[in-house]
């Protein structure tokens, strides 16, 4: 059967993305739009409608072309918007990078999309050149002081004409490339259209919860779907105060909660657990705080109700992919409405079924299945990843999770486990085929897998089983490891085993290793 939402279906606006998000940008004037926490550095909206302008003619000007791919590394800043926005409305396509990448890291994302431009901050500059050395980027801007070779990002907010409007066809041209490990295998970038984008944005605006004038943190990194889309440009389009934070420390994060009287913000699990449990929060008033939403991984019914008592505020949460533009269901800022351990009700325009994995056959309430997804939000498939995107997206439109769940007779979902391979750390994908490779291209190591073990703060964490072909202690490999991936990627247990479980056709077993960790781990 099909699963359909509890709310009425909205219209969706044939707009582009930044004229959909910005539309009443300039009317607002001097409101503040974006405000960086740490230092106080504020973009009205009347600024930022006109610096989005300014830097879509100006990259026009330095060649960007309609379906050019430009990318951004850079930690959560004013000008993050500034940029998405100004690439946006020049017809170019953004593809979101982590900061804490490695060189080998940005390397294969630079490639994989083919960028031509990159925004990011001299400090990154390093790991940049060396990700690119003999296939450049066009150009490189740099915010702040722009090194010899580079251009400053300040040039592209250079008063100057509006150039000739881009025709973009919402349908099919890509707004954004985010990168997600899916289902299983290496990252890959999802493909997601101006329509997909906008369309995922109205049909949650109705119970965000943001309300117009209202300041609300931006912790969760823009590089991610969740800042990107949930946080950053749900925010603007509603006329609220986004204030940044470049990096999570938990002292400034509430100093900033406190000074700026926050009303809302969008979390993951382990900062929730420390609201509900650092002592440190007692020594400042959060009393301007109405909710919390927790995503990006599952938040137990425990600690959601801890949080809100301990914090006198709503905690809900939310789930959804970066396959859609961000979400599927959430909890509306509603006591009524509040039921702990849910990941919360379908979002209008939104279909389910819940499908048994063995038999493929449908499934009606409380029975757990697979959970598909199908929407005017669900991505159009993976960049130069044919058969990954027909694995995922089938003919019909139905896009496999990977999540395990059900439905209950009130129409709440509730996740209870996962098929897919994706393993996550404090709501951070990592792609075990990923770590499997680094591990595999160690002169000491004959066969790995990869597996998350669960963690109380993080989630999950990743486990290694190695096969040695050569002595080598887990210390060093551990470290070898560590060069080679962002902080957050590095393996956190390892163990050596004979061999690594494997199908007939070569497929890692992976839930055999899973189900014989988690029985060792209860001995």
């Amino acid at each position: 059967m099909i699963f359909r939402s509890t709310f009425p279906d909205t219209a969706i606006p044939e707009k582009t993305f930044s004229d959909f998000i910005l539309q009443d940008a300039a009317a607002r004037g001097t409101q503040p739009a974006l405000v960086d926490g740490p230092t106080g550095r504020t973009v009205t909206y009347a600024q930022l409608a006109e610096f989005v302008r300014r830097v879509a003619a100006n990259l026009a000007a330095h060649g960007l072309q309609k379906g050019d791919v430009f990318a951004i590394m850079l930690p959560n800043l004013p000008e993050y918007a500034i940029a998405f926005h100004g690439v946006a409305t020049a017809g170019g396509t953004l593809t979101t990078i982590n900061p804490l990448y490695t060189a080998e890291e940005l390397r294969y994302q630079l490639a994989d999309t083919r960028a031509k431009y990159l925004l990011t901050l001299p400090m990154f500059l390093g790991k940049a050149r060396k990700a690119t050395a003999g296939a450049p980027l066009r150009e490189i801007f740099v915010l702040g002081d722009a090194p010899e070779g580079t251009a400053p990002f300040m040039a592209l907010l250079a008063s100057t004409e509006s150039g000739s409007p881009v025709e973009i066809d919402i349908y099919k041209d890509l707004l954004v490339l985010p990168y997600s490990s899916g289902t299983t295998g290496l990252p890959k970038g999802v493909m997601l259209t101006h329509h997909n984008v906008v369309s995922f944005i109205s049909m949650v605006r109705s119970v965000a919860g943001y309300t117009e004038g209202e300041n609300y943190l931006a912790v969760l990194p823009f590089f991610h779907i969740f800042g990107m889309v949930g946080i950053l440009n749900t925010c603007l389009l509603e006329g609220c105060t986004m204030v940044t934070i470049p990096r999570f420390e938990l002292e400034q994060f509430l100093q900033i909660m406190q000074d700026y009287k926050i009303a809302g913000a969008c979390l993951v699990p382990p900062i929730i657990l420390a609201l509900a449990k650092h002592p440190l929060v007692d020594k400042y008033d959060l009393s301007h705080l109405e909710w919390l939403l927790s995503g990006a991984a599952p938040l137990s019914a425990e600690l959601q109700v801890a949080c809100a008592a301990r914090l006198k505020c709503e905690v809900v949460q939310g789930w959804g992919m970066t396959e859609t533009s961000c979400g599927a269901t959430v909890i509306p800022v509603d006591p009524e409405k509040r039921k702990p351990g849910s990941a919360g009700l379908l979002v209008c325009n939104q279909e389910m079924r819940v499908v048994d994995y063995s038999s493929g056959k449908d499934l009606g309430p409380n029975q757990s299945g697979e959970i598909w997804l199908r929407g005017p939000n669900i991505m159009q498939g993976y960049l130069n990843q044919p058969e990954a995107s027909r694995d995922t997206v089938d003919e019909n439109g139905w896009l496999h999770t990977g999540d395990i769940g059900y439905i209950d007779d009130d129409g709440y979902l509730f996740i209870v486990d996962r098929i897919k391979e994706l393993i996550k750390y404090k709501g951070l994908q990592i792609a075990p085929a990923e770590l499997e490779a680094v591990l595999l291209s160690c002169p000491a190591v004959a066969d790995a897998a990869v597996i998350g073990r669960p963690d109380p703060e993080a989630g999950e964490v990743p486990k290694a089983f190695v096969v040695l072909k050569s002595p080598l202690s887990a210390e060093e490999i551990l470290a070898y490891v560590a060069e080679k991936v962002a902080p957050y990627k590095r393996i956190r247990k390892l163990e050596f085993v004979d061999a690594i479980p494997k199908s007939a056709s070569g497929k890692i077993l992976r839930r055999v290793l899973i189900e014989q960790d988690r029985a060792n781990a209860g001995n």
